[in-house]
């Protein structure tokens, strides 16, 4: 068995493929109408239709989950994140761990958590 895809709900599938091309290069792959899949197996899927299959609430910053991501240059990614979305919401700002590796922590658009850390 192999694990293909990663999938996080969303409100606007248009702003969030903007967001994770602008801070990660991620393009289409494939959009199938609220089921939009990007490169490194990232899908998009739409709040609503999300929760009619679930038939339950959607919980954004529900903290269960975060997705990773590895940036050498993490300074020159902050400076990006800050120019392209100075609204973000951090979690956690530019820290170092005992083990040396650097991490920052913040929500997408719709409050899915993200980590971005210097390769260990």
């Amino acid at each position: 068995m192999k694990l293909k895809n990663i999938l996080i709900v969303v409100k606007d599938i248009e702003k969030s493929k903007q967001f994770y091309h602008d801070l990660f290069g991620l393009d289409m792959v494939l959009d199938n109408d609220g089921n939009m899949i990007l490169t490194e197996g990232l899908v998009l899927q739409d709040e609503k239709i999300w929760k009619k299959f679930l038939g339950k609430d959607i919980i954004p910053e529900n903290n269960t989950c975060e997705l990773y991501f590895e940036e050498r240059d993490i300074e020159a990614f902050i400076e990006k994140l800050e120019r392209l979305y100075p609204s973000i919401q951090y979690v956690n700002r530019l820290m170092q761990h005992s083990w040396g590796q650097k991490v920052i922590r913040f929500y997408d658009l719709d409050g899915n958590l993200i980590e971005v850390g210097t390769p260990m």
